[in-house]
């Protein structure tokens, strides 16, 4: 799948703006032909990309889980006529089905990943109606486990105080996030592009378009030509290796000749070169040791929820290099495609991280495993090109109940997991984010080429007592490390209430936020197998309701509306001279 874009031969329309949605209380609307549309005097407008929690928080709707039918009306251009016409959603919280003028036309995969939607109806100058049925709910098998009210009420206090119910400390918005597109592609164009590019300036690429279609590879006056679905290879001289200090991008152009050599289709796409690998308790970013330091975030905001927010992103990527950040972990779901674009350009480092929060091995079946491959292979196929991202993480806490089961079921899953994620892409390290409760010895450790761990010493366990909670970590390190591969400290901090103040060990002041922080990282530091560690997080965020949040997860070194508290310039002064 490409992204959409406009050239000599595609055409893109972005179909955001406002919407209309009618909430699906009681499930009725599949059987009441919700999908043919309503009429507006039953629905309630809301804007695209952008979640309706916080939008339509008036109206009753701010917890609200289920499915909502979000409709428009999309005048198809007469010049689109002899092209592939599709919708292409950038995603959709957490799945979504589609109807075009009445008839079900498709729907999503994975959630957090774009999908494409093909329709007999979308025709040229024609006028239709485009319905989408979204439903912010999980299936209890997922990769991401959802919580069914039976569970909910009969795991008493443990899921009984949050609400929407969720496994999971992030608001569970529901909306189309990130922008809807009408595209148009030449008939036989080319489909999907897969590509590795490494710091010697060896590319080689792939591409998907109808058998036999002869492919032509350009970039940097270097050009080589092949068959579609075989493999393409070129060597670009003197080349620049991509890396935080010189994020160097290379244009690629790709086209499909028809059978007199001329262009009928071109794509293009940004690249860089580089080499990642994980050696001994070492990471090295082109043959050359490299210090994590960053943060965990969250796609959040007041108002839009989890709605893409292009002048958030440019504040947000400004904060990361005034801070001397060069990493951030994509916690805990695909990041927009706008977001991995900042990266690229601005040398941010990126562990790409699919949806699987929690996961509870209780609920496994095969079918999860099943999702958590497709999850997997949508977020290779869509970030694969891309050199900021320099490793993949399969899951965040599984485990986290503690529940029995993990320790005996979850070896072979992990196994398989792995393994089809290391086939889809054997050039970057896999990992996945321990939490204390699934043991030291965690069987995806096994697995992994990263070990990271999840560690809330001094807040969760010890809290206001950092000299203890550092010794728990250094504890923790020195057992991880016995796996005898890089350890990573994917989440570390304390939450701060901004203007909180004390001069003694005070939970939840500034003071004992930025103090925590300063000395895990001192002692991440240290440790000769540590390669770093993410603070958690980089800015306030919203949770489901309960009685250890006050609207939000305070653990931001930034607050909601990116206002700096005392550990962000900690942080700052800390990070300067790390290499």
């Amino acid at each position: 799948m490409i992204r959409p874009q406009r050239n000599a031969f595609r055409d893109v329309i972005d179909l955001s703006g406002i919407w209309r949605i009618r909430f699906d209380l009681n499930d009725e609307g599949e059987a009441g032909d919700w999908g043919a549309g309503s009429d507006p005097a039953g629905t309630h407008p809301v804007a695209v990309p952008g979640s309706w929690n916080e939008q339509l928080a008036e109206a009753g709707f701010m917890d609200y889980q289920g499915a909502a039918w979000l409709q428009t009306d999309v005048s198809v251009p007469t010049s689109f006529e002899g092209r592939g016409i599709r919708l292409r959603f950038d995603s959709a919280d957490f799945s979504a089905r589609v109807f075009v003028d009445g008839v079900f036309a498709g729907e999503s995969g994975p959630a957090f990943l774009p999908f494409e939607i093909d329709s007999d109806r979308l025709v040229a100058g024609r006028t239709v109606r485009i319905v989408a049925r979204v439903d912010n709910r999980l299936s209890l098998d997922g990769p991401t486990s959802g919580v069914g009210m039976e569970q909910y009420v009969a795991e008493g206090r443990v899921r009984d105080e949050y609400r929407p119910a969720v496994r999971f400390d992030f608001f569970p918005y529901g909306g189309l996030n990130r922008p809807v597109w009408l595209t148009a592609t030449p008939m036989g164009g080319i489909e999907a592009v897969r590509l590795r590019a490494s710091a010697d300036g060896t590319l080689t690429l792939t591409a998907e378009a109808p058998p036999g279609s002869r492919i032509r590879v350009a970039l940097a006056d270097v050009e080589a030509e092949g068959l579609a679905g075989e493999p393409i290879s070129l060597r670009v001289p003197d080349v620049r290796p991509w890396s935080p200090a010189d994020p160097a991008l290379y244009d690629v152009v790709v086209e499909r000749l028809d059978a007199l050599g001329i262009v009928a289709d071109r794509i293009d796409l940004r690249t860089g070169f580089r080499d990642v690998e994980a050696r001994g308790h070492a990471l090295l970013l082109n043959g050359e040791p490299v210090t994590l330091k960053g943060f965990g975030k969250h796609e959040d905001g007041p108002i839009r929820g989890r709605g893409l927010d292009l002048p958030q992103l440019v504040k947000d990527f400004g904060l990361l290099d005034w801070t001397h950040a060069n990493s951030v972990r994509t916690s805990h779901y695909p990041y927009s495609e706008d977001f991995l674009d900042f990266a690229d350009e601005r040398g941010i480092l990126v562990i790409d991280e699919v949806f699987s929060v929690n996961l509870d091995f209780r609920q496994v079946t095969e079918a999860t495993l099943a999702q958590h491959r497709a999850a997997v292979e949508a977020l290779i196929a869509r970030d694969g090109h891309r050199p900021s991202v320099i490793a993949w993480s399969l899951a965040n806490e599984p485990g986290y109940l503690a529940e029995p089961e993990y320790r005996w079921r979850s070896g072979p899953y992990w196994k398989d997991l792995f393994g089809h994620a290391r086939d889809l892409d054997p050039t970057r390290p896999l990992t996945h984010a321990n939490v204390g409760y699934a043991g030291l010895d965690d069987p995806a450790f096994e697995q992994a080429d990263i070990v990271s761990i999840n560690r809330y010493f001094g807040w969760y366990q010890a809290p206001a007592q950092i000299e203890r909670a550092v010794a728990l970590l250094r504890a923790d390190l020195d057992a991880v490390a016995a796996h005898g591969k890089p350890v990573f400290v994917a989440e570390f901090g304390a939450d701060a209430l901004a203007g909180q103040h004390s001069t003694s060990p005070q939970l939840f002041t500034e003071e004992y936020q930025a103090d925590l922080i300063a000395a895990f990282w001192a002692e991440i530091q240290a440790h000769p197998a540590c390669i770093g560690g993410h603070v958690w997080n980089f800015a306030d965020f919203r949770t489901a309701q309960h009685s250890r949040r006050v609207v939000l997860n305070l653990k931001g070194v930034f607050t909601r509306d990116r206002q700096p508290k005392r550990a962000a310039f900690v942080l700052r002064d800390l990070w300067k001279d790390t290499r």
